[in-house]
């Protein structure tokens, strides 16, 4: 079992900044990958970013070049560093973890007002 624990969320205006962070504990791997979803209101979760042990990331389109997406294999601690927020970015964001099965964190809310 791994224990997903997010922090960060929070109210801020357009085009600020936040930055949430998700640290995992319990039956880690080495290899693994972490990241983030998100879901708004009425829509499905989508993957927001992700990144592997070894530090190799992955955005959706809609975050290239606003949102940045580091860990700490020491701390097993994944970061998303969101910039430049949009009002669409609101949501509730969730951590996860992957190593043959996926652990969800319980979600932290996200909202970026006009």
């Amino acid at each position: 079992q791994v224990q997903l624990v997010e922090s960060g969320g929070g109210l801020v205006q357009a085009g600020g900044s936040l930055r949430l962070s998700c640290a995992a504990s319990g039956s880690i791997f080495s290899i693994n990958t972490m990241g983030w979803y998100r879901q708004a209101p009425g829509k499905q979760r989508e993957l927001v970013a992700a990144i592997t042990s070894g530090g190799s990331p992955d955005y959706a389109d809609s975050v290239k070049g606003r949102f940045t997406i580091s860990r700490e294999n020491a701390k097993n601690t994944v970061y998303l560093q969101m910039n430049s927020l949009k009002p669409e970015d609101t949501a509730v964001y969730y951590c996860y973890y992957y190593r043959k099965s996926t652990y969800w964190g319980q979600g932290t809310q996200v909202t970026v007002s006009s």
